[in-house]
């Protein structure tokens, strides 16, 4: 599986292990956008922000909350799944492709990869 997709009317899944929320073929991409669905509901300011185009920080690596000197860096699949999940939208996600996002609050540069070792030791923002 190299393409996950579900579509933002699909129910949230139940009684599943933690092996296969986590570490099946997507690879936690989909709990991690139930996780932003909820989320979204629970608080409507932070689905707000992500819907005008801010990256905030979240639990995984890729939100930004100030301008580096540098002013791009990388961040996980995790995080953009979760991220689709707090505006509301469909989980689309490749898993083979890097895809690049402006944060329309600091105008970094942040580019969801699914190469770990490009976002493991940066500089958090």
């Amino acid at each position: 599986m190299t393409h996950i997709k579900r579509p933002i009317t699909t129910p949230p899944r139940t009684g599943l292990t933690r092996e296969d929320l986590w570490e099946g073929q997507d690879r936690g991409l989909i709990k991690c956008w139930e996780i932003g669905r909820d989320r979204g509901v629970k608080f409507p300011e932070l689905a707000q922000r992500c819907l005008a185009g801010e990256l905030p920080v979240l639990g995984w690596k890729g939100g930004v909350s100030r301008s580096l000197k540098k002013n791009e860096k990388f961040g996980c699949l995790k995080y953009l799944a979760q991220w689709q999940g707090l505006r509301g939208e469909d989980l689309d996600i490749d898993l083979t492709q890097e895809r690049t996002l402006t944060c329309s609050s600091t105008n970094m540069i942040v580019t969801f990869t699914p190469d770990r070792a490009k976002y493991v030791n940066q500089e958090p923002a």
